[in-house]
């Protein structure tokens, strides 16, 4: 049916219904404001040697009142500027140790400033600099030979895209106990053998072959929750569940780890991960399959005899998606 042209929606007799008060037909079941992409550098100068922590910060704010919306009317705004502001004072007031705590305290001083403020969530992203390492030599008088060793550098960092480190933070005026939640993201790893995916369902629709030695490749995602956070060290925490991702897809370097299924080996870095770090109540991961086909020298036999298990052709799409969500149980999760 085609949609009536404006010119004659004059004539029509509309519904009594909409000459209603408006406030009686509608209401805002979910609302916020804030402001997103605030970079924030800060530098924690120890004398010689010095730590930073450059971040992305998102702060939004749920206000108890609706009469912005409804009526225009701004005397309950804290303005996303001001928000801003707020990033760059307290990081200077109080340094930043880890994007975790600083979102607390973002939140915290919303809620405690802004009476008039339901609900603050700060959702911060760490940028990957770590610690440059050189080597260093030092050569005693009347000895030719120098004595080197791999040092870490006082004041010189490098960035280092492996994954990102984020967190969400939020906490309401009528509930104590904040929500928090951290994550990695953009993790990708490879593998060369050891893992393979047989015995699935084999009817009308199946082309796949049984694939006993196969390339497995994914972009990690991951992201946990916290059921308490006063004895958390959050960057510790966040670096032990990567190197417990890191550890169940590759395995010991020199003998790896078998990986029957990609849903195995996400279940095993889950489960340890509750298993490791008690203040966690649940985790959710997710691994696209990068898949890596091999190309076909059948055709080429003269050009390049024999099989081919060397040259593969990397596909982006389609590709598979795993993902779980493993809990403690009687736990509830904001995840």
């Amino acid at each position: 049916m085609l949609a009536t042209p404006l010119r004659h929606l004059a004539s029509l007799k509309l519904p009594t219904t909409v000459v209603k008060d408006q406030s009686q037909l509608y209401e805002i079941t979910n609302k916020g404001y804030g402001k997103d992409a605030v970079k924030v550098m800060h530098i924690n100068r120890k004398g010689r040697v010095h730590s930073i922590q450059e971040l992305e910060v998102g702060t939004h704010l749920k206000l108890y009142s609706s009469k912005d919306y409804m009526q225009g009317n701004n005397s309950d705004v804290v303005a996303t500027d001001s928000q801003k502001n707020t990033v760059y004072l307290l990081a200077k007031k109080h340094g930043i140790e880890s994007p975790e705590k600083f979102a607390l305290l973002l939140a915290s001083h919303f809620l405690k400033t802004y009476p008039h403020v339901e609900q603050a969530h700060v959702h911060v992203e760490a940028y990957p600099w770590q610690r440059m390492e050189q080597e260093h030599c030092q050569v005693k008088d009347g000895d030719s030979q120098s004595n080197c060793r791999r040092q870490l550098h006082n004041h010189a960092f490098i960035f280092t895209p492996t994954a990102m480190h984020y967190c969400d933070v939020i906490m309401s005026q009528n509930d104590p106990k904040p929500t928090v939640m951290s994550g990695i993201k953009d993790l990708r790893v490879l593998k060369t053998t050891q893992s393979s995916f047989v015995n699935f369902v084999d009817d009308e629709f199946r082309t796949l072959a049984d694939q006993h030695d196969r390339i497995f490749s994914t972009v990690v995602e991951c992201s946990w929750e916290y059921s308490e956070t006063q004895s958390v060290d959050f960057l510790r925490a966040w670096q032990t569940v990567k190197d417990i991702v890191l550890r169940n897809f590759a395995g010991d370097p020199s003998v790896g780890i078998p990986s029957p299924s990609v849903q195995h080996t996400l279940y095993l870095s889950e489960k340890q991960v509750l298993d490791v770090l008690p203040q966690v109540s649940v985790i959710s991961m997710t691994m696209p399959n990068k898949h890596y086909f091999n190309f076909d020298t059948k055709p080429f036999q003269k050009l390049v005899p024999g099989e081919n298990n060397e040259v593969f052709i990397p596909i982006d799409k389609p590709h598979g998606t795993i993902y779980a969500q493993l809990s403690r149980k009687d736990l509830k999760s904001h995840l």
